[in-house]
């Protein structure tokens, strides 16, 4: 195997080191955004706090709760919390569940999504890695309690776990749709070449981006929405599954603007891609690797079959995709509606345009940020970018201001 996670490569370290709504509406439903800004700039990226480091973090959001609090995962289990100030210097412990977590390698804690009624409620969602009763994927709610500042660890339900065969390949990402429902991002299972077929298999959870709707009653975990591809089928098919075909769907995120939904998904040994995911779309791996027959082969019938929106091979420009944002905020006018993503090898950063139907790079020169494991947004949606080895915070400025 050439590369073992969206992370990392075997290759080049052994060990990797988060209510408004319309309830069944779909990401794609909305119209396409055909408007993405068509200036190009320079800009650079400086660390938004200086003051602050994080232990191998994976995620950065906030709550939408009003507040100007920022959270950042820590792989190791740990949620912090702190003032979205540039001189801040304290970063709280928001969750500490590392004694329930298995981290290292592509394992640990790995998403981190709030409830769009939060404020309210108090709910929020994370998924994690365990190795007992054996080596599993969890997803599972906590709860901060009214008047705290800080989650209640003992307040876990855990909504669903599914094994998972390898220790890599773990996806992680889990966001809230405009629909309210809660998308889930999960790996093919691990090893290399998906050796089960994990992802074009209907029948588990690998390989897949899955939709649950966690608004239900408290003696529920969660119910399968109206409109999921497979619900009530009688083939065996799993019903929470969204769309498949994905080998390692790291981190993805909804455009605020029309709701798309965009994914990296990392590529196996030649080509890493960028996918818009739609409702029961089939992303062909490991029929293929973005637009390539997977494994040099020239006759893999591709039809049924949707091919990225953008790819690239892998080599200079890094070997392991991590999804980004289409960029919404205000500081930097000539990036909005553009799609801002990297390479965690290579530490490229990149911004494509996007006209409803193809994506193309949008000629921004953009400074590298090495090992780049996740992208995030404010309340302001005002885009920050993680550096796993460092444990530092990136923003984006206009070079020369």
């Amino acid at each position: 195997m050439k590369k073992v996670i969206i992370l990392i490569t075997l290759a080049t370290l052994s060990t990797l080191l988060g209510f408004n709504c319309k309830i069944n509406s779909d990401p794609t439903d909305e119209p396409v955004d055909s408007t993405a800004n068509p200036v190009s700039r320079e800009y650079q990226a400086v660390v938004a706090f200086p003051n602050l480091t994080f232990s191998s973090p994976v995620e950065f959001t906030h709550a939408g709760d009003g507040t100007n609090k920022v959270y950042v995962i820590e792989q190791r289990g740990v949620i912090r919390v702190f003032d979205n100030v540039s001189t801040t210097s304290q970063a709280a412990v928001f969750l500490d569940i590392d004694a329930r977590v298995d981290a290292g390698g592509e394992m640990g804690l790995l998403g981190l999504a709030f409830h769009p009624d939060f404020k309210t409620n108090g709910y929020f969602y994370v998924n994690y890695n365990r190795n007992s009763p054996s080596r599993q994927t969890v997803i599972s709610r906590f709860r901060v309690n009214p008047g705290s500042q800080v989650a209640d660890a003992n307040s876990e339900k855990i909504l669903l776990t599914f094994e998972q065969p390898y220790s890599n390949h773990n996806g992680g990402k889990l966001a809230f749709g405009a629909d309210s429902y809660l998308y889930i991002a999960t790996g093919d299972g691990g090893s290399g070449g998906d050796p089960q077929n994990n992802a074009q298999n209907r029948k588990n959870l690998l390989g897949k981006i899955l939709r649950i709707d966690v608004n239900v009653a408290e003696t529920e975990k969660y119910t399968i929405p109206d409109n999921n591809p497979y619900r009530g089928n009688t083939e065996g098919f799993m019903q929470e599954i969204y769309a498949y075909g994905l080998r390692n769907p790291w981190r993805f995120s909804f455009d605020s603007a029309n709701n798309n939904l965009w994914a990296g998904d990392v590529g196996q040994n030649e080509v890493e891609e960028i996918d818009i995911i739609t409702k029961g779309g089939n992303y062909g791996w490991k029929i293929k690797e973005a637009n390539d027959c997977y494994g040099g082969g020239t006759n893999c019938n591709q039809a049924g079959l949707i091919a990225p929106v953008w790819s690239y091979k892998q080599g200079a420009d890094g070997r392991s995709v991590t999804g980004g944002v289409v960029y919404r905020g205000k500081k930097l006018p000539d990036l909005v509606g553009k799609y801002v993503f990297g390479d965690y090898v290579s530490g490229k950063i990149w911004s494509l345009k996007y006209d409803g139907a193809k994506a193309t790079d949008s000629g921004d020169i953009i400074g590298n940020v090495s090992s780049v494991s996740a992208f995030g947004e404010d309340a302001d949606k005002e885009l920050y970018i993680l550096n796993y080895s460092t444990g530092k915070v990136y923003k984006l400025e206009k070079k020369g201001e």
